[in-house]
């Protein structure tokens, strides 16, 4: 049997088909814009979504015996806000994961509502990307669009619903708009209070790997599949990566060098740490995980290199990082390009250099930028530190980790492991799997992650560079504090 996973991103969405066996039989991509209206917003149109789906769905089947495909998926961009009115129409562009308008309804959730109240309501505190925030907004700026409101969704449950009729989400997603009480998988009724809306505005909740329905008659016959194809409920982007990568169970980590970064560390518990600059989520996988995540990762490396340097040619500029110039750059990149979540939760932060000389090179700035986001995310790193938690190695996967100078920067600035996992789809190959468990191709997640990830390399810290990563990100952490009170003025 075949099975599908839908990586619905911030710049495309990437299909992927996958037999039983975890064999990739087929990937298919399609773009879509995104557009900024003003500075720091960031929107899109969910009918583009629709369109590229189903796009893409044709010619990722095109050449399989379609009447053997069982089940679709999801792993999809979270937080985004879609709303339909009562006639199932949308009512505004998706105000994205990245968008950063929020910040005064964000100030009023942490502060006037307060953070122990949040943390206690939604194990979490309110980050502008935050759906809740963005609900908020819309009300305060736009009351003729609230008042409309009949569906709240977020991104690649606007697909189910489209596949399927279904009005769904998922624990992992669900989580991630600080209206679910992620301890005990439900809505929070006191932040549908807080955000004006009532509980039929909101998605039936299910287990990332539960079937939501199948597919409807007319969209069966536009694609050629059958009717009876089950569509399972599916996970926010970086619960789908992890389970791509097998970061399931217990104290297991994965870090995504995606258009955002995380660092993703699964537990069979519940927790949150005490300043919530960690994400406390439900998993995947039917538990849960703490996640930290920056909003420019591997976007940092695509506006250094097509934005300011004009050239698509990525391995040329990395070749001039030679390994005798790591840990001894002199230059500093605050990776702050889109504000900041975790730990700083700073939506006025701005991308920075710092450390500049007359002697400074082209090289010294790129590998500048590159490690920047390998110390932002050891901010994160250093948060779990914190909390106990020991990691000793950690999977690696996204567009950036296909990098072995980004790869080498990362195991030395971490001073862990890094595993190379055989796949490199992440959310899409998690969407397939997720399929495949509510298939019953396999009887739960951890045993299809178990057969079906296979790590095919590793790359080591080393002790001299790992020390002197050491000495840079202690300086590095210092830079943020110190600078900080200017971003309100400057952006």
């Amino acid at each position: 049997m075949y099975y599908v996973g839908v990586d619905l991103g911030t710049s495309a969405v990437k299909l992927l088909l996958m037999e039983g066996d975890g064999r990739i039989v087929n990937v298919v991509s399609k773009e879509y814009p995104l557009y900024f209206p003003h500075p720091g917003w960031s929107e899109q149109k969910p009918e583009d979504w629709w369109s590229a789906v189903m796009e893409g769905l044709k010619e990722l089947t095109k050449d399989c015996d379609k009447s053997q495909v069982a089940g679709i998926s999801f792993g999809g961009q979270m937080h985004g806000l879609v709303i339909l009115d009562k006639d199932d129409n949308v009512i505004r562009p998706a105000i994205l994961w990245n968008d950063g308008r929020t910040q005064e309804e964000t100030d009023y959730l942490n502060n006037e509502i307060g953070k122990e109240k949040l943390s206690k309501y939604t194990a979490n505190i309110a980050f502008t990307g935050f759906t809740a925030p963005k609900i908020l907004w819309v009300r305060n700026n736009e009351p003729e669009n609230f008042a409309r409101i009949s569906k709240i969704m977020l991104p690649k449950d606007y697909i189910a619903y489209m596949l399927t009729g279904s009005f769904c989400t998922d624990v992992s997603d669900a989580s991630g708009m600080l209206l679910f009480d992620v301890e005990h998988k439900c809505w929070s009724r006191e932040m549908m209070e807080i955000c004006g809306v009532d509980e039929s505005q909101l998605a039936t909740i299910y287990e990332s790997y539960e079937v939501v329905g199948t597919l409807k008659p007319q969209v069966a016959a536009e694609l050629g599949l059958p009717e009876h194809v089950k569509v399972a409920a599916g996970a926010g982007d970086n619960a789908a990566a992890a389970i791509g990568t097998g970061t399931v169970g217990d104290g297991m980590c994965n870090i995504s060098l995606g258009t955002s970064g995380t660092i993703f560390i699964s537990s069979k518990h519940f927790g949150v740490d005490s300043n919530n600059a960690l994400h406390s989520f439900a998993h995947a996988d039917g538990k849960y995980h703490l996640m930290g995540c920056m909003l420019s990762a591997a976007s940092c490396n695509k506006w250094w290199m097509e934005e300011i340097m004009q050239t698509t040619e990525f391995g040329k500029e990395q070749a001039a990082i030679t390994d005798d110039r790591l840990g001894k750059n002199h230059v500093y990149f605050l990776p702050y390009l889109m504000g900041e979540r975790s730990p700083h939760n700073d939506a006025n932060a701005r991308g920075t250099f710092i450390g500049m000389t007359m002697d400074s090179t082209r090289a010294d700035l790129y590998q500048a930028v590159l490690e920047g986001v390998a110390f932002a995310i050891r901010d994160s790193f250093e948060v779990a530190k914190s909390l106990g938690i020991d990691i000793q190695s950690s999977k690696i996967c996204g567009g950036g980790a296909k990098s072995p100078l980004w790869k080498k920067i990362f195991a030395n600035v971490l001073n862990i492991r890094l595993d190379i996992i055989e796949s490199e789809e992440g959310p899409g190959y998690g969407g397939a799997v997720l399929a495949a468990v509510a298939c019953g191709e396999y009887a739960t997640v951890e045993e299809a992650a178990a057969k079906l990830v296979k790590v095919v390399d590793s790359v080591e810290p080393d002790k001299e560079l790992a020390a002197r990563y050491e000495e840079r990100y202690r300086k590095f952490a210092r830079i943020y504090p110190t600078v900080k009170e200017l971003f309100p003025e400057i952006s």
